[in-house]
């Protein structure tokens, strides 16, 4: 058997476990891919082509002898360069020459647990504090669907690389929508976890709780796979929530649900509209749902000023980071403007806003009596094009991501799980999306609901244009 481009990761899994196929073949594949579209998309800040094979040769011998091999086994799969991974440097998008790690993050070691080959580490914005991915560390990474256009971020390189079928899936980690927003701009499933379903260890908190480890891939069933393979917690973990097997809820019936459609934009201190054409994409995913037998309403969740909450949060989590860079000089202006912040939020207002987290989870986890889940926006805009954010001030930087992505973040306050999915194209041709959200461990849920409109819409059969030399690669 031979795989094309349009391979998924469970469709792998069980070619593998067939022996139609070898995971040596499939990682040789892979890197020729990365190769014929590293000079143009620049998804990644690491390949481990040496390290990748030798792990392919390995997962080759277990597959020969073993009568159930482990769910990913031979399996290539990416990883976002905010992740440990043993004998790599976990540099961040920061420029400056880092040592390798000695010990795999819990989430990798998760992923070789399942058998997973890890390819390479992708690109990610400085700290992952923006919807781009660019920087003087390792350029700009491009959108697979107009290489004039940023994948989003702070997960571009993961989108970049699952979109134009590099790797049929990878991890990436959300923050204020880094795993949602990509995914909207790439055409692309990505799902951001209950808090703590995906270790961030060696944090047990990444940015004061804000930041969880998620998944992207072209498909709900793949997403879900790699979610489930990477799930669990280190014992030291703050965060332990319920086990869950999302992959069964894929492809189940949700039943009739109350679906709230929300498209006003929760509390910005800067004004941001959604634009008609992502508007309009966004309803017609609600008409889906209609259709398909939902009951769908306009309503809001009572946000209320859940922003005064995520931002010394986020600030101090910086504050966090940059005290621990090993460059700190070359660390972007923006940066170090955002950890002075975070150092003076970092006492009385951090401890208020991790305290408001209760009273939010109380007041917006009531709306659920009355909905299910919430349909909205991930962004209210396309894809910007590359360098438009790049050289902006902090200030500037700001109004601009919040004119862009007014949606995402007060799901990272909650912690609990969103799902973005696929809503179409503008006349342009750029893709956008709409996210799914839910009460706390709703991931099931949310999956049930998206693959339902996978379903109708079939996406994962709509691929984007490659160089001619990466169509070879691919072939």
């Amino acid at each position: 058997m031979t795989l094309d481009r349009s391979e998924s990761l469970a469709e792998a899994a069980r070619a593998l476990a067939a022996g139609e196929v070898t995971s040596r073949a499939l990682v040789e594949r892979t890197l020729a891919r990365i190769e014929a579209t590293q000079g143009n998309l620049n998804a990644f800040r690491i390949v481990r082509a040496e390290a990748a094979l030798a792990e392919a040769d390995a997962a080759d011998r277990e597959l020969a002898s073993a009568a159930a091999p482990r769910p990913l086994l031979g399996v290539p799969v990416a990883v976002k360069d905010d992740m440990d991974v043993a004998g790599e440097p976990t540099a961040f998008g920061c420029c400056g020459e880092f040592p390798p790690v000695a010990e795999d993050g819990e989430a990798v070691r998760r992923l070789r647990a399942a058998g997973a080959v890890i390819i390479g580490k992708t690109n990610t914005c400085e700290f992952g504090q923006w919807p781009f991915t660019e920087g003087p560390a390792f350029g700009a990474t491009r959108n697979p669907w107009s290489a004039e256009h940023t994948p989003g971020g702070s997960s571009g390189g993961s989108a970049a690389a699952v979109a134009a079928g590099l790797v049929p899936a990878a991890l990436g980690s959300d923050g204020a929508g880094s795993v949602r927003i990509p995914a909207a701009w790439t055409h692309l499933v990505g799902i951001k976890p209950q808090r703590g379903r995906i270790s961030t260890w060696p944090r047990g908190e990444s940015f004061q709780g804000i930041t969880v480890n998620g998944t992207l891939a072209r498909t709900v069933a793949d997403a879900a796979l790699l979610l489930d393979a990477a799930s669990g917690n280190h014992a030291q973990d703050p965060h332990r929530p319920p086990a869950l097997d999302v992959s069964r809820a894929v492809g189940r019936d949700p039943g009739r649900l109350r679906i709230a459609l929300s498209l006003k934009p929760p509390f910005t201190a800067v004004p941001a509209r959604l634009l008609p054409e992502v508007r309009t994409r966004v309803v017609e995913l609600a008409e889906r749902l209609a259709a398909s037998g939902h009951f769908v309403e306009e309503a809001d969740p009572p946000y209320g000023q859940i922003g005064l909450t995520f931002v010394p949060r986020a600030t101090a989590g910086i504050a966090e980071r940059v005290g621990e860079a090993p460059f700190p000089a070359l660390l972007d202006r923006r940066t170090r403007d955002a950890a002075r912040l975070g150092r003076l939020l970092g006492g009385a207002p951090l401890r208020a806003a991790r305290r408001a987290e209760t009273v939010l989870h109380r007041r917006i986890g009531g709306f659920f009596t009355s909905y299910d889940v919430v349909l909205a926006p991930t962004t209210a805009a396309p894809p910007p094009r590359i360098g438009a954010l790049l050289e902006l001030s902090g200030f500037a930087t700001d109004r601009a991501m919040i004119a862009a992505c007014p949606y995402a973040w007060p799901w990272n306050v909650l912690g609990w799980p969103g799902v973005n999915v696929p809503a179409g194209f503008t006349p342009d041709g750029l893709p956008v999306g709409a996210q799914l959200l839910g009460p706390a461990n709703s991931e099931p849920l949310l999956v049930q609901v998206a693959a339902q409109l996978e379903a109708e819409l079939r996406w994962a059969e709509k691929w984007p244009s490659l160089p001619a030399t990466a169509r070879s690669a691919a072939a």
